[in-house]
């Protein structure tokens, strides 16, 4: 059980940091190469994308903290 725990610990940290370049920062980041941060682009508008980005983001994160807590506990 732990091991399958660490392995999907890794797999949601790799995501996150994914997910988390894809945001449109001051410097419009790695979300300009795909038309996130521009409002131009083949999604029409960022909107509606950075609106899903964050909550994808929100959710990856909840997530690494619960298999986080529950790593320690059985640990």
């Amino acid at each position: 059980m732990y091991t399958l725990l660490s392995i999907l610990q890794v797999f949601i940290a790799v995501v996150m940091v994914l997910l988390i370049l894809m945001h449109s920062g001051r410097d419009t980041g790695l979300s300009g190469a795909f038309g996130v941060g521009t409002g131009s682009g083949p999604f029409g508008g960022g909107s509606l994308v950075e609106r899903n980005l964050n909550r994808w983001t929100i959710a990856f994160a909840i997530a690494f903290v619960v298999n986080t807590v529950i790593l320690i506990r059985i640990g």
